[in-house]
C-alpha cells in the first residue's frame, strides 16, 4: 500500500476512536443526568415532606446573632430537616438495586445530598472529556485535508448493490 494511505488510513482510525470515546462520554453523561434528575426530586420530596426550602431554616450563624436568652445560643439545624424529627425513618430506594431501606430521615437526605455532589463532580468532569474529544476531532482534520467535502459525502452514502446483467 502506498505510504499516503496507511497514513490517511492511521489517521481516520485515530479519529474514529476518538469520535467512539466522545459518544461514550455523551451516553454516560446521559445516564448521570437522570440519575441527578432522580436525586433532585427525592431531594424535593424529603423537602416538602419536613416543610422546608432550601432557604427557609435559620443557619446556626443566624440563631447566635439573635442571642436569646433562656434558649441555646447555638442549635444545630440541618437545612434539610428543620425542626423535622431528624429520627423519623423514611424508606429509600438506592441505585440500581431493587431495595427499599428504612433509615432516618437525616441520614436519609445526607446520603442524597452526597450522591448529588458526587454525580454534580462527575457530570463537569464528563463535560470537560466531551468537551477536549470534540476538540480532538475537530482539530485533527484529517478527513478535510484529505478528502474534499463532495466526495466525502458521497463515500457516506455508498450503498451496495446486486449485479445486475444486461441484456442485449
Amino acid at each position: 500500500m502506498d505510504e499516503a494511505m496507511v497514513q490517511f488510513q492511521n489517521g481516520l482510525i485515530g479519529v474514529e476512536i476518538e469520535a467512539e470515546k466522545l459518544l461514550l462520554a455523551r451516553q454516560e453523561l446521559v445516564e448521570i443526568d437522570r440519575l441527578r434528575n432522580g436525586n433532585r426530586e427525592a431531594l424535593t420530596a424529603l423537602r416538602k415532606r419536613a416543610r422546608t426550602t432550601k432557604t427557609s431554616v435559620p443557619s446556626p450563624f443566624e440563631s447566635i446573632m439573635r442571642g436569646s436568652g433562656d434558649r441555646q445560643l447555638i442549635k444545630e439545624i440541618c437545612k434539610t430537616c428543620g425542626d423535622h424529627d431528624f429520627r423519623e425513618n423514611t424508606m429509600l430506594m438506592f441505585h440500581g438495586m431493587d431495595l427499599f431501606m428504612s433509615m432516618p430521615f437525616h441520614a436519609a437526605h445526607t446520603i442524597l445530598e452526597k450522591d448529588h455532589e458526587r454525580l454534580d463532580f462527575e457530570t463537569k468532569k464528563l463535560q470537560s472529556l466531551v468537551k477536549e474529544k470534540s476538540f480532538v476531532i475537530s482539530e485533527s482534520g484529517v478527513l478535510a485535508d484529505k478528502i474534499s467535502p463532495g466526495v466525502l459525502r458521497s463515500l457516506v452514502t455508498l450503498t451496495d448493490r446486486e449485479k445486475t446483467e444486461e441484456k442485449d
